[in-house]
């Protein structure tokens, strides 16, 4: 049975990521929130436990203001020509529940795929299940004024 957040009947999770610039490292932030899909949502940063039975969609579908858990990665930055990445994973087991595994930070984007993933696997391993499944996304920048990068794994 999921577990229900918010008193909903079944629990969704979607795996997002953006990329921001603006004018100061905060509003590069709510760029790259808004263009991942979560900027007018209240968030809640949650540790990295994707609750059993919950199913992937590929859009928030809660009113927009409301709270949302979410675990994620992200990195913000102004020095021009400097790479930044962000990458979330999801380990989904044949029970129980999943893990959600994070990184931010100045790997190209295949190495950080690489390292989510490989976390995810290596904290599902340590649970003892059966792998069914892992998934990842991936958002990388090259820095021109502030920019954010943000990957997350958004849950209700």
């Amino acid at each position: 049975m999921p577990t229900r957040i918010f008193g909903l009947p079944e629990g969704k999770y979607l795996l997002c990521a953006g990329k921001g610039r603006a004018s100061t490292l905060l509003t590069s932030f709510d760029a790259a929130l808004l263009d991942a899909g979560v900027g007018n949502y209240n968030l809640i940063k949650v540790s990295s436990i994707l609750p059993e039975g919950f199913k992937e969609v590929n859009r928030v579908e809660l009113p927009e203001g409301s709270l949302l858990p979410i675990a994620y990665g992200a990195v913000s930055d102004f020095e021009d020509g400097k790479r930044i990445t962000a990458a979330i994973a999801v380990g989904i087991p044949d029970r129980g529940v999943g893990v959600i595994m994070e990184y931010s930070g100045s790997l190209p984007e295949g190495e950080a795929r690489e390292k989510v993933e490989s976390m995810a696997r290596e904290a599902l391993e340590l649970r003892g299940v059966k792998i069914l499944e892992v998934k990842s996304k991936v958002v990388s920048a090259i820095v021109r004024g502030p920019t954010t990068v943000f990957a997350g794994v958004a849950l209700w």
